[in-house]
């Protein structure tokens, strides 16, 4: 089951969170999503970087949690967005430099080029993924 929730912390202007449980197609939607948002922020300059960045931490989950279950946490900052991809997959995850042959492996690396910062928290039950892309 999927589920979205408008969240309104008094620290954030403001922050939208859906729960999925994700696919191949996943991404797409998801794509959609985030650029909805982003116009309605005014944050469409950030589209492109935005999109890619999520598209790769999705397709992480897809890959490598079982079950697929996600929580995706969008958040309008006063520097610009940043957003959460969060599972319950305890483990860092390393970006590791992809030899040029490989077919896979570089999602990571992508997520770093086009965004201003990103990082891995790990708690307990899992790890939350986010990046971050300025105005």
């Amino acid at each position: 089951m999927n589920d979205a929730t408008d969240l309104r912390p008094a620290e954030v202007t403001h922050s939208y969170r859906m729960g999925f449980t994700v696919g191949e197609h996943s991404a797409g939607h998801m794509r959609r999503i985030l650029r909805m948002f982003l116009t309605r922020w005014e944050l469409d300059q950030l589209s492109d970087s935005a999109t890619l960045a999520l598209t790769e931490l999705v397709a992480n989950v897809v890959r490598h949690v079982p079950g697929r279950r996600c929580s995706v946490l969008l958040l309008r900052e006063p520097y610009g967005l940043r957003v959460e991809v969060a599972d319950a997959v305890a483990g860092t995850l390393i970006a590791k430099a992809a030899d040029p042959l490989d077919e896979s492996g570089r999602g990571l690396a992508l997520v770093e080029a086009v965004t201003e910062r990103w990082g891995v928290d790990e708690k307990g039950d899992g790890k939350t993924v986010w990046f971050e892309c300025d105005e």
